[in-house]
């Protein structure tokens, strides 16, 4: 098991980085080795997943640096099966849809080579041990992640990346001090119900609030909690592959782990419970619920739009973690799960639209209002576009229907103001994510009488590589309706277990 889980996080972290140093300029060499080396470790991972026994993980120690709360250590529990389940299944889908849609950039080489390093350290950061391994993992996301965000390396990439490292180091300082001062009153190892020591902390409650809260913030950067929301819709000036990896399954759903991992197993739930720093994050995650979807409803650009869209689906997942219950942690995480699978069809139908659109005499088309009557000569583009519109709306029985139906049931479990405060926010935001998803699907559906789609006869969808991403997340999110109850069963006998 430990060398699988080595093997899991070093491969591409190697390949990657061979990659970068010798690259390979046969393109289809260079995507056949990207292709391999991830499925490989995706397979890897399910095995891993496989092997899975329920009880106290066993920790892997890999080095001590100073001290056993400083060290490097690694495990498999059944919040980490979630996160390296996500990532296995999608990350091979998105070379796949990478390889068509990058075919004609510069810099393939270095775009794939980090891309891939990216894997094994989000793989990293879902199996480590303690929160020093975790946040170690976590800088170095960033660092992986930079050079993709900036990759046209023009003005407006540039100024992106700027704004992304600005934000993430900014964070990271926040979630350091919280580390410190959990440290002093438990340590940093993950243990279920929390691994900070009650007799030590009384008479210190407050400041293990405020530093609960720095560390709620700083992850929280990375799951676009506002207001440090604003990196994450300027990274759409990256290519799709890396938006779609960004918004659906690598960088915010690390922010979501982290601050699921730092509530639940290190400060925990049951001190929190309560407390002005669970009405903090209640208040907040009901707040940027509502203003994710007010902003997408306003953007016109569609990557802009699902970025908001993002942005208030991830406080989703917070609001139920916030509530500091079995219910809302298992509503959380089955809300990450239908997110992940909803949100990159989405991303990939905005890309594929922007690949095509490149041909036309009027050149790429961005923005929702351009997009009048193209379902008749992208049939495939739309109908997943409409397919994971739907899921994420939450129309019975799609899959993002259970999730959120679960927080909601939850918060109103609750019954506090602020918790219904939250439910009521996720009623208006399904209410304002029907109109910014519907009107893209109305817009290319039905296109005024007497349209002219004379500048239109070079519309067609993509290739089959990028056709068949799309449809393959199309059929996840559908076989999602099948198996998000058996999900909610067997995540809700594992949180009870972290109460």
């Amino acid at each position: 098991m430990k060398v699988l889980l080595l093997a899991l996080i070093l491969v591409p972290l190697l390949g990657g980085l061979a990659l970068f140093i010798r690259p390979i300029e046969d393109t289809h060499r260079r995507n056949s080795f990207v292709m391999i080396l991830c499925s490989l470790v995706s397979l890897g991972a399910l095995a891993l997943l496989l092997r899975l026994r329920s009880g106290v993980p066993q920790v892997y120690m890999l080095a001590e640096i100073f001290g056993e709360d400083f060290s490097l250590a690694l495990h498999v529990d059944g919040l980490s099966a979630v996160f390296v389940a996500i990532v296995a299944v999608l990350w091979p889908i998105t070379d796949l849809y990478a390889f068509e849609y990058m075919q004609h950039d510069h810099a393939q080489n270095r775009f794939f080579a980090f891309f891939t390093m990216t894997y094994g350290v989000v793989i990293g950061i879902a199996t480590a041990a303690n929160l020093f391994t975790m946040y170690l993992f976590y800088e170095m996301l960033t660092l992986c992640t930079l050079p993709l965000v900036m990759h046209e390396m023009d003005g407006v990439a540039k100024s992106a990346g700027l704004k992304y490292l600005i934000y993430s180091m900014s964070g990271a300082a926040l979630a350091f001090v919280s580390m410190m001062i959990l440290s002093g009153y438990g340590g940093l190892a993950f243990r279920a119900g929390g691994s900070l020591d009650r007799g030590l902390a009384a008479g210190h409650e407050a400041l293990l609030y405020v530093g609960f809260l720095l560390g709620f913030f700083g992850f929280g950067v990375k799951a676009a909690v506002f207001p440090f929301h604003a990196w994450l819709p300027s990274a759409g000036v990256a290519p799709t592959p890396v938006t779609a990896l960004l918004h659906a399954v690598a960088v915010v759903n690390a922010g979501i782990f982290a601050i699921l991992r730092l509530q639940y197993f290190g400060y925990g739930a049951a001190f929190l419970a309560g407390s002005f720093a669970q009405n903090v994050m209640l208040a907040v995650t009901a707040f940027t619920i509502v203003f994710g979807s007010t902003m997408a409803l306003r953007m016109q650009h569609l990557k802009r739009r699902l970025a908001y869209s993002t942005v208030s689906n991830l406080s989703y997942m917070l609001l139920g973690a916030a509530l500091c219950s079995g219910a809302g942690l298992t509503a959380a995480i089955l809300h990450m799960i239908a997110h992940s699978a909803l949100k990159i069809a989405l991303f990939f139908c905005a890309g594929a639209l922007l690949c095509r659109t490149e041909e036309l005499p009027q050149g790429v088309q961005e923005y929702v209002f351009q997009y009048t009557g193209y379902a008749k000569k992208t049939p495939a583009i739309f109908a997943v576009f409409t397919i994971a519109s739907l899921g994420l709306i939450g129309v019975p029985p799609l899959c993002g229907f259970a999730s959120k139906w679960a927080i909601a049931q939850a918060a109103a479990a609750q019954a506090t103001p602020l918790a219904i405060t939250g439910a009521a926010a996720l009623a208006v935001s399904a209410f304002l994510t029907g109109m910014y998803l519907l009107s893209v699907i109305l817009e290319g559906y039905f296109p005024p009488h007497g349209f002219d789609d004379s500048g239109l006869e070079e519309l067609t969808d993509p290739g089959p590589r990028m056709t068949s991403a799309l449809w393959m997340c199309a059929a996840l999110g559908l076989a999602l309706i099948a198996f998000m109850p058996m999900l909610q069963n067997i995540l809700s006998a594992y949180t009870a277990g972290l109460m």
